[in-house]
């Protein structure tokens, strides 16, 4: 009777505290230049070293500048340090470092799965909420503190009370043109941005079951926004050609013994859940939200709901019932730990090919991982977005949030790949629209938001 998430509890939990929390075993600890100086600078203040360095990991992502050529540089007044001081810290733990110029260098929730350092039946935590990204696989990923990091590194363990159960099925087929990202979106629009708090989300259903590895990872990376503690998805045949023949996953005989213990990692016919949400998958359209909240999203077709909130409204400079489909931007941002991957950037690609960016728009877009980067050149995409007018960049976090120093303007209005539409995120005052990177691409070449096919 029991749940996927309940057998990688189980098999991970090392004893329970008298207050109900379980002390969990942590298999992979990853971290970022924002925030690793500080967890590993207090673990060496306190005479502690860290339990198994092979089980850690440092990504530059977060604040790297992401402009060609860029160096060891950042755009965040004062960041350099943070960068430098992570690097040597990491390196005296003798913690493998993604670093600036790495060919390996990316977004950690990129750069994990395609190395195969997350797999199935593990536990992997970092300082960053979009972990829940690595559930994709069958692992039970989730974000952390820097001092609940520090524990981790030191010990191996954390102390967490565990979530309740929630499983989110899919069921149907998608239309064409609708991506995981719509899913998504659609979810949170009618469960409402804390539909998932509480929970550990366990995604499934025929459209589920239909994704690549790449659009699953975009499923589960949005789960934070619907405030779930971590999301995972069953591993099946998708999962094992994926992982197979990546740097960190087994070989040879391991690896056939890995397949066999990954069977069993599903969830039992008769296993409970505490909470069930079933979405018809035929009914979902491209969305795009409209306010400050990804809950406050809508069909690309349909207008600002009559009740929305004054506040979101007045920032986003909106009216009740007016249409977000032909709204002018000023920006189109193609990239981040949620739709940067190269099957992502091959759709924009094949959207903007031929054609040219609307005067006006600044557009823009970063892989998710150096090694997408490498990829998609060596097909040709960079020469498609540069033809195109688009900046082609090196891979990082980059404008995905404001933290790292680049920003879009004051009142600009912009459409963004990413995973969140918060005020102020993408730069202060920016007035931010998430869709999929299709849409995206659509509405840079529009120079207003629209659906794919509806651009110049």
């Amino acid at each position: 009777m029991a749940s996927l998430f309940d057998k990688l509890w189980a098999a991970h939990e090392v004893a329970q505290t008298e207050g109900g929390a379980s002390i969990i075993h942590i298999d992979r600890v990853f971290l970022h230049e924002r925030t690793g100086a500080a967890a590993l600078g207090s673990l060496k203040a306190a005479g502690r070293g860290v339990w198994d360095a092979r089980r850690a990991f440092v990504a530059m992502d977060h604040i790297v500048d992401t402009r060609p050529g860029r160096g060891d540089a950042t755009l965040m007044p004062g960041g350099q340090a943070f960068i430098t001081e992570t690097r040597a810290a990491a390196r005296a733990a003798g913690i493998h470092v993604f670093d600036v110029t790495d060919p390996d260098q990316g977004i950690m929730h990129v750069v994990s799965p395609e190395l195969g350092i997350v797999l199935p039946g593990l536990t992997l935590v970092a300082p960053d909420s979009h972990t829940c990204t690595q559930g994709a696989v069958g692992a039970l990923a989730w974000g952390i503190g820097s001092t609940e990091a520090e524990h981790a590194l030191a010990t191996s363990t954390l102390r967490v009370k565990k979530p309740k159960s929630m499983r989110v099925r899919f069921e149907g087929q998608l239309r064409a043109g609708v991506t995981p990202k719509d899913m998504a979106l659609a979810l949170i629009a009618e469960h409402g941005s804390a539909g998932g708090q509480g929970y550990a989300i366990e995604f499934a259903g025929e459209a589920v079951r239909a994704l690549d590895m790449e659009g699953r990872m975009t499923l589960c990376n949005m789960a934070t926004e619907f405030a779930a503690f971590s999301a995972v998805i069953a591993p099946d045949a998708v999962t094992l050609g994926w992982l197979k023949g990546r740097r960190y996953a087994p070989k040879g005989a391991d690896w056939d013994a890995a397949v066999t213990a990954w069977g069993a990692l599903v969830s039992d016919g008769d296993a409970v859940f505490d909470r069930e949400i079933v979405m018809d998958a035929g009914g979902i359209r491209p969305m795009v939200s409209w306010g400050t909240s990804p809950s406050q999203s809508l069909p690309l077709g349909e207008a600002v709901p009559l009740g929305a909130p004054a506040k979101a409204l007045a920032y986003m400079g909106l009216e009740p019932g007016q249409a977000v489909a032909g709204l002018a931007i000023d920006g189109a941002f193609i990239g981040s730990c949620t739709n940067a991957r190269l099957s992502d950037l091959r759709r924009a690609a094949a959207i903007v090919r031929g054609r040219r960016v609307a005067d006006g728009v600044r557009a823009i877009v970063v892989p998710g991982s150096s090694a997408v980067k490498r990829a998609a050149e060596a097909e040709g995409l960079d020469r498609t977005f540069l033809d195109a007018g688009f900046e082609w960049r090196e891979s990082g976090c980059s404008m995905c949030f404001y933290a790292g120093g680049e920003s879009f303007g004051p009142g600009e209005r912009v459409i963004s790949s990413t995973n969140r539409n918060f005020e102020s995120r993408q730069g202060k005052g920016t007035r931010t629209h998430i869709a999929s990177p299709e849409v995206v691409a659509a509405s840079a070449l529009a120079g207003v938001i629209a659906a794919p096919g509806e651009a110049a």
